[in-house]
């Protein structure tokens, strides 16, 4: 039966007279007290010195060579204690992506265990996906009952337009006799002509087999044949409908056979979001982005578009430019350039500040420093898109530093502000992404929360990224 109490008899460590405690687990605990009272000697020399010193005997002495071995504290016993993590107090850190959990390194932990034990799913259908050698795909075919009959192909198009000779092609170079093609059986040595215009399945079918014990030499063969001709995915399908068995689909890499995406094996550097191997590529693994705000353009709606509504966009002679722009396209679409922001319709508002489709082009009027005038058809992307596309591309920080002036940091579009590339926040453990577990606040995150979705060998309650436990004390600075 699990300890619900860590109990605490005799300690005598530094200042610490006899101290007999009981401590819930389960709990996050705050020790208080006057400085010299022997809080740090309760929390790391004794509750946290004690777990590590058996934690670190529970290990092989090849081990123990490799790691210090701290002294045994002076406390007469210690009942109900889990292996501890102390944590070093340092100071706050300027780096934007930083939290609780990489300051303490906590998330070093969390990212290690995700990397290990986290399940793979496919982050479109959710479904999950797994590494599989020949061996293990073998196993799982000579399971079925005796006498399953199986056609092993390899899907070489999977819901894709076109007419696909040279799959028939190299299929036939490569020996094959037949094809499965939407689902119907075709001989190669006939002419196969698809519709272009319409979505098509092709599986070469590369053995049928019937299973039995003397199979697996051959069903060995005939997979290894099929992985290599469809880059690692194969198909198994029942020749006998009656069977009741439905297809079987495998894949020896890391990846969602039914909507085509791939990913490498997880490992720790996926789950952090200072690296580039697992940061979100829109956010850059901060979470946040700087996006042009609306109402930061149109600061005063009762102004018009020309008389200054678009804050400053059409004003000025080095905006003379811009202004031109914005009026071929008010011609365009009828816009009333002279009437204030407010009367204009959504529909009106949304061109100026949205642009066009990116088909659609504009009739722009040109004057040269010679007085020439001259028209030319163009593409116009918006107020907002301009902003952002010149904040993007500048590298003057004077011109970043005015158009941040109409800009507000929003939760990235890609990551929903949780800093990972959508596959490997789709890697869960116990249901739960890295991103999952270390988001909820102190305050939001129960004992009874913490109790079911523990992963590790304590029950601990985790916060920001950081985790507290009964017997996880801070380190002296």
């Amino acid at each position: 039966m699990p300890h619900e109490s860590i109990v605490i008899t005799g300690a005598r460590e530094h200042n610490l007279k006899g101290i007999d405690l009981t401590l819930p687990r389960d709990k996050m605990i705050v020790i208080t007290g006057l400085s010299g009272s022997g809080k740090s000697s309760l929390a790391f020399d004794t509750i946290y010195a004690e777990g590590q010193r058996r934690y670190v005997e529970s290990l092989s002495a090849y081990a123990r060579q490799f790691l210090g071995q701290m002294e045994k504290p002076d406390v007469d016993h210690i009942d109900g204690l889990s292996p501890a993590i102390s944590i070093d107090q340092k100071g706050s850190s300027r780096n934007p992506r930083s939290t609780v959990g990489t300051v303490t390194e906590i998330y070093d932990y969390m990212r290690l265990l995700w990397a290990r034990i986290g399940h793979p799913h496919c982050p479109k259908c959710g479904r999950e996906i797994s590494k599989q050698s020949i061996e293990q795909i073998a196993d799982q075919v000579l399971a079925l009952p005796a006498g399953t009959r199986l056609m092993i192909t390899a899907p070489m198009v999977q819901g894709r337009k076109g007419e696909h000779r040279e799959v028939f092609e190299e299929a036939r170079r490569g020996g094959y006799v037949r094809a499965r093609v939407d689902g119907e059986l075709r001989d190669l040595s006939e002419t196969i002509s698809l519709d272009k215009k319409y979505k098509h399945d092709i599986e070469i079918v590369v053995d049928r087999v019937v299973i039995g014990p003397d199979l697996r030499s051959r069903l060995h063969d005939s997979l290894e044949q099929a992985a290599k001709l469809a880059d690692g995915i194969i198909l198994l399908i029942p020749v006998d409908e009656s069977s009741g068995l439905s297809q079987m689909l495998f894949s020896q890499d890391y990846a969602c056979v039914y909507d085509g995406i791939s990913m490498e094996e997880p490992a720790p550097r996926n789950f952090s979001f200072n690296s580039p191997h697992g940061a979100c590529t829109v956010c850059t693994g901060l979470g946040l982005r700087m996006e042009v705000d609306e109402d930061a353009v149109v600061p005063d709606d009762s102004l018009s578009i020309m008389g200054g509504a678009l804050a400053g966009w059409t004003k000025g002679p080095s905006q003379r430019w811009l202004a031109e722009v914005v009026e071929a396209v008010a011609r365009r679409f009828k816009i009333p350039i002279d009437a204030p922001w407010r009367d204009l319709t959504d529909a009106q508002r949304r061109v100026i500040l949205h642009g066009l489709p990116k088909d659609e082009t504009v009739r722009m009027r040109y004057v040269s420093h010679s007085g020439t005038v001259r028209y030319f058809e163009a593409h116009y992307e918006g107020v907002i898109p301009n902003l952002q596309r010149r904040y993007r591309e500048t590298d003057s920080d004077w011109v970043k530093q005015e158009i941040e002036r109409l800009m507000m940091q929003r939760p990235c579009p890609a990551c929903s502000g949780r800093r990972l590339k959508p596959e490997f926040l789709a890697v869960t453990v116990d249901g739960m992404s890295i991103a999952d577990f270390t988001s909820p606040s102190a305050r939001d995150t129960s004992p009874a929360r913490c109790s079911r979705r523990s992963v590790s060998g304590s029950a601990s309650s985790t916060t920001s990224g950081s985790t507290t436990s009964p017997s996880t004390a801070p380190r002296r600075p």
